[in-house]
């Protein structure tokens, strides 16, 4: 066994909800840990799963997922050849983690950010290094770009982040990656960049085009609706990109996730109907915590990342009411993943109810 490997701390999934109503005794769980998409997904979905050829059930599927390809890089203005799929982005943590480290490499972070990138860095043997974030949570990009050094091999900047929500404008990310040797990449989590107000503007999609050491990622799981379907895919800068196909496990993508997604990717409506939903309860939200005098961070995704005095207190009596939050992620503070109307209207009752007892 590796040594990397012996004392690891495995990413904690979240338990079946069914379970946990079992557990809890409760009819009703409204999971708002995982930031899934609380409106479901498109149903042009649903049809064109039971529309596919199950007599094809015995047959590989298209390892290179050509008609999803094709319609991936139309969306986003790039080449068909610089995407790279993968079973949700947890897999492309994987396959960039394997190809670009090596024991006693560095790996940069703005922390508190998504564990996964130091998850993988460790089972590589490379060493987390974390610039803690702003007092209002924004990456510290000075501090980020004067900890680069020959040993960092990766910087990773998901954005908006996890779990603050904050995002990043494009100018300033743009203005760190020339600031870093063109041999430590750059990688950019776009995972919750379809909830951005301005998201076109934000998106580093066109920097792998001018820069080879920069890789941006998405994922079909948040707006789109499709966490259980796992697919997620990264554009490369040419250079790079033959390699990771290289190193991608064949046939990683099913018919079946490969249809799901093309459907989702054609019903944009879904999408934007999502995002539109989710940044009038948003606003709620933040308005919610600000008149009431909580610390929060200024959220841009689906998710808000809040502090409180009794926060396991607070979580642990949601839970007993029927809504899971994330813990764990800071001393003190919960993230919050947006609901919907009435789900998020219930939740404000409860918090407000637990900090002011009758």
């Amino acid at each position: 066994m590796k040594a990397s490997v012996e004392q690891l701390q495995p990413y904690v999934p979240e338990q079946p909800l069914a379970e946990l109503r079992r557990v809890l005794g409760l009819k009703k769980l409204v999971r708002l840990s995982a930031n899934e998409n609380p409106y479901g997904t498109s149903p042009a979905v649903a049809r064109a799963v039971k529309n596919w050829d199950f007599n094809l059930a015995n047959r590989y599927p298209d390892a290179d997922a050509r008609e999803l390809r094709r319609a991936v890089a139309t969306k986003e203005g790039v080449a068909p050849e610089q995407l790279v799929f993968s079973v949700g982005l947890d897999e492309m943590i994987v396959m960039v983690s394997r190809t670009f480290l090596a024991p006693n490499d560095q790996v940069l972070v703005s922390g508190p950010t998504f564990s996964e990138y130091g998850l993988h860095a460790e089972i590589e043997g490379a060493r987390l290094v974390t610039v803690p974030t702003l007092a209002n949570d924004h990456v510290d990009f000075a501090g980020l770009a004067a900890a680069v050094n020959p040993a960092v091999k990766m910087v990773w900047l998901c954005n908006p982040n996890n779990p603050t929500g904050t995002v990043e404008s494009l100018a300033a990310i743009e203005a760190f990656v020339r600031q870093v040797p063109r041999e430590t990449m750059v990688l950019i989590d776009e995972a919750y960049l379809d909830f951005v107000p301005d998201a076109v503007a934000t998106t580093a999609m066109q920097l792998p085009a001018k820069y080879d050491n920069v890789v941006v990622m998405r994922t079909f799981s948040k707006a789109y609706g499709l966490a259980n379907l796992r697919i997620g895919y990264a554009v490369f800068a040419p250079r790079y990109a033959p390699t990771m196909q290289a190193v991608r496990l064949p046939y990683n993508l099913n018919s079946l996730t490969q249809v799901a997604a093309l459907a989702a990717l054609k019903d944009q409506a879904f999408v934007a109907e999502t995002v539109r939903k989710n940044a009038q309860e948003r606003s709620k939200w933040l308005a919610y915590f600000k008149a009431n005098g909580y610390q929060f961070d200024e959220s841009a995704a689906n998710f808000i990342f809040f502090a409180h005095p009794r926060a396991a207190d607070l979580a642990e009596s949601l839970k007993r009411n029927g809504y899971l939050l994330r813990t764990g992620l800071r001393p003190g503070w919960l993230r919050l993943t947006i609901g919907t109307a009435n789900d998020n209207e219930t939740l404000r009752r409860l918090i407000t109810t637990f900090d002011h007892p009758a």
